[in-house]
């Protein structure tokens, strides 16, 4: 099972493995107190790529179609694997540190990891 969440809210006893899949650490989150299992940043996007975006709802459509090729990258693909295959033995909690879930690149990548799984 797949789950997305923000990094800020409080581990839940249905998170499973935790995994961070931000390219940058977390503002004002301190790692002794994080309760991240992982942190995958392979499956970030890229520098450039977050930073065309800046989280404007109008580009999320054009950015969905940049992240999902930047995914297709060997180092990136395979870190996808790893979490398809984590997923489907237990529940995986992909972590973001962006305050719009639904409008971020984790609903993004767990789409594209449930994609695959199929």
């Amino acid at each position: 099972m797949l789950r997305v969440a923000r990094v800020y809210t409080a581990p839940g006893p249905d998170d499973g493995a935790r995994v961070l899949v931000d390219g940058l650490w977390p503002r004002g989150l301190r790692k002794e107190t994080a309760h991240i299992d992982q942190w995958c940043k392979q499956v970030a996007p890229s520098a450039e790529l977050r930073k065309w975006y800046s989280h404007r709802p109008d580009r999320f459509a054009e950015f969905e179609r940049r992240y999902q090729a930047e995914l297709a990258d060997p180092e990136r693909s395979a870190a996808v694997a790893d979490l398809r295959r984590r997923a489907k033995s237990g529940t995986v909690t992909l972590l973001t540190a962006t305050s719009d879930v639904a409008l971020s690149h984790a609903s993004v990548l767990a789409a594209a990891v449930k994609r695959r799984a199929n």
